[in-house]
């Protein structure tokens, strides 16, 4: 552990000249694999925490992500928050082995050379929950406790029954995505910088994928920085979105829905939060998830869509349901949505 401190990076700035390489100003930590990983923290110091929560970003975002709390909650419940940036994203370096399973072993060695202890819990948004599910495979003795916010699916799971998934057209959309960014990497290059269009102001009369909440809670966030067609334009940012989408939506070596409760004496330590309209995740197969897997928390956002994270007082909730044990009935499915 002594050794692993010591190799902490210290905010430098790394400025070559390069446009395309921006000073390095994050403190960064050193992976056993020669990689560094850029990281912030948050809340109270580490030293006087009572819980400490690694927050892992989704698809295109960052260590930057929005995640609101009340200060006096923090302060109330002593959290002590760890971002970093994925491989390959914001300031860390790219895994040119990245893979489901090295989502988690980030997330442990990161840990470890922090000394947060032995114990943490790991909250994950839209695409970055596979690495939470991946430190529920095979870290499971490191997690305090898990929260996945509209959590991606990958329709390769095979525990999924035919008759759910078989007239999923996102299913479609996803096979379709898979097909063009594993054997096709140069043409989809080209499309995406000539036709992506992820700012707020553009998307506002295309709202396809976001519902009413979704596009209140955009005019009001700085939209996808990492997703813009300047941006898309480097070769390294593009490799880094496209290796994470493969990886996320390829085959897994294990279906998440056989595992196991990694703390069977605390019955509300996982929790799954899905927003009813999300039209990128069907509700529907996050409630066969949680029916498959019941030491799950399920909640769900009645007029919630994808960007859960963004609602004024849901990351507050979230917090509270993880670390209290408390439950609102607002985000209990309806009875009458209940899909068999």
């Amino acid at each position: 552990m002594i050794h692993q401190a010591t190799q902490v990076v210290a905010p430098v700035e790394i400025d070559d000249g390069s446009p395309e390489d921006p000073p390095v100003r994050s403190p960064r930590v050193k992976l056993s694999d020669g990689r560094h990983l850029a990281y912030r923290e948050r809340g109270v110091p580490k030293a006087k925490s009572n819980c400490n929560i690694i927050l892992v970003h989704g698809f295109g975002s960052s260590k930057e992500m929005n995640f609101q709390v009340p200060q006096e909650l923090i302060e109330e419940l002593g959290i002590y928050f760890l971002l970093y940036d994925r491989a390959g994203y914001g300031e860390s370096d790219p895994n040119p082995r990245r893979s489901v399973k090295s989502e988690a072993f980030d997330i442990q060695e990161l840990a470890d050379q922090l000394q947060i202890g032995p114990k943490f819990y790991v909250i994950g948004v839209s695409m970055g929950s596979y690495p939470i599910w991946s430190c529920l495979k095979y870290i499971p003795e490191r997690l305090a406790g898990v929260a996945m916010i509209v959590p991606v699916i990958n329709y390769r799971w095979p525990s999924f029954p035919n008759s759910l998934i078989r007239e999923d057209y996102r299913r479609t959309i996803v096979k379709l995505a898979y097909w063009i960014a594993k054997y096709t990497p140069g043409l989809l290059h080209w499309w995406v910088t000539q036709k992506w269009f992820p700012s707020p102001s553009s998307m506002e009369d295309k709202p396809v994928f976001f519902n009413k909440r979704d596009m209140e809670a955009l005019k009001k966030s700085d939209g996808f920085p990492m997703l813009t067609k300047e941006r898309l334009r480097d070769q390294s940012v593009y490799d880094t979105l496209r290796t994470d989408f493969l990886v996320c939506y390829g085959h897994w070596d294990f279906d998440p829905m056989e595992l196991c409760n990694p703390l069977p004496q605390n019955e509300s330590c996982v929790h799954i939060w899905q927003g009813y309209e999300d039209k990128i995740v069907p509700f529907e197969l996050q409630r066969c998830i949680s029916k498959k897997l019941p030491w799950i928390q399920y909640h769900e956002v009645s007029d919630g869509g994808h960007f859960l994270v963004h609602y004024n007082g849901l990351c507050e909730a979230i917090l509270r349901s993880l670390l209290l044990g408390e439950e609102h009935h607002l985000y209990r499915p309806s009875a009458d949505k209940i899909v068999p």
